[in-house]
């Protein structure tokens, strides 16, 4: 098949429209038409169903459709290969990580990789859905649990607990909670359990909901959990690191908590060779160091 026309397919497939793949191509809608259909009389057969709203592939188009995608991002990864042969450090590195470990951890630490890289555009995906890596959605991931791709390079970053925290003036107002039984006097701020997210944290608020806990607030991402805590809504089932950005939250119920959830840093083997990848896990590394640097001068496990 002719990659050219293949190239407009795809465009055409994506936008819906053959003016708006038209305007992607810089080709007139003519132009962009003869080609489809030069395609689709090559094929023998319909790509696409006409109608007053744009294009709808056919399911012949769509088959087509999965493999120029396909296609499209074989076609990045090697791109993204060859721009990495340079010496420098530039260009886009899309990282896929959790809205609470990119909200609350990684987002206020990127000023210093882009002090040292200053050429480096980061596109922060944050989501609790894992991105496919080796299918080029992401091109490196920060997860909660070890990746099961065989076909990724993958690096254990360090381990997470998830714990209970209230502000002082919470504590000061409102007591602290003795023993487990006494949740049910305050008021309680987690994810709910049937929402997207580790599921090591979902067991977790299940224990804790078993002890009659009267008033909820569910959030579906601990950013939101930290700020209602922070403005001093009740107690919060929240990550470990965050105290080390809020060292005035105070620990509640300290013998309970979730077992580690272990962190990996994973990207596909055929970017083994990347700079941007190289330099974005440098820091991440130097980073967590510093972590628990400042962990242990606190005393905290």
């Amino acid at each position: 098949m002719d990659w050219d026309k293949l190239r407009i397919f795809h465009a055409v497939a994506d936008a819906g429209s053959l003016t708006h793949a038209g305007d992607v191509l810089h080709l007139s809608q003519s132009a962009v038409s003869r080609q489809i259909r030069a395609l689709e009389e090559s094929l023998n057969t319909t790509l696409f169903h006409r109608h007053a709203r744009g294009l709808i592939l056919t399911e012949q188009g769509e088959l087509l459709f999965d493999a120029t995608k396909s296609m499209t991002k074989r076609l990045d990864a090697a791109a993204a290969r060859i721009r990495d042969s340079e010496e420098e450090v530039f260009g886009e590195l899309r990282v896929t990580t959790t809205i609470g470990f990119g909200t609350l951890w990684l987002a206020p630490r990127l000023t210093k990789l882009y002090e040292k890289y200053p050429d480096l555009n980061i596109d922060l995906m944050l989501e609790e859905k894992v991105l496919d890596l080796p299918m080029r959605e992401a091109d490196v991931a920060i997860r909660m649990k070890e990746p099961s791709q065989a076909d990724l390079i993958r690096k254990r970053l360090m381990s997470v607990r998830m714990r209970l925290y209230a502000t002082p003036e919470y504590i000061q107002e409102h007591g602290a909670p003795e023993r487990m039984s006494d949740l049910s006097a305050h008021r309680l701020i987690c994810q709910n359990i049937t929402s997207e997210q580790v599921g090591a944290g979902a067991s977790f608020v299940q224990s804790l909901l078993a002890d009659d806990v009267q008033s909820l607030l569910y959030v579906n991402n601990y950013f939101g959990v930290l700020q209602a805590v922070l403005h001093g809504l009740g107690i919060g089932v929240l990550p470990d690191y965050v105290t080390q950005d809020f060292p005035n939250l105070v620990r509640v119920l300290p013998d309970h908590e979730l077992a580690e959830v272990p962190v990996f840093l994973a990207y596909p083997e055929e970017l083994r060779q990347s700079k941007r990848i190289a330099a974005f896990r440098d820091f991440v590394q130097e980073e967590i160091i510093s972590h628990r640097k400042q962990l242990a001068q606190k005393g905290n496990p």
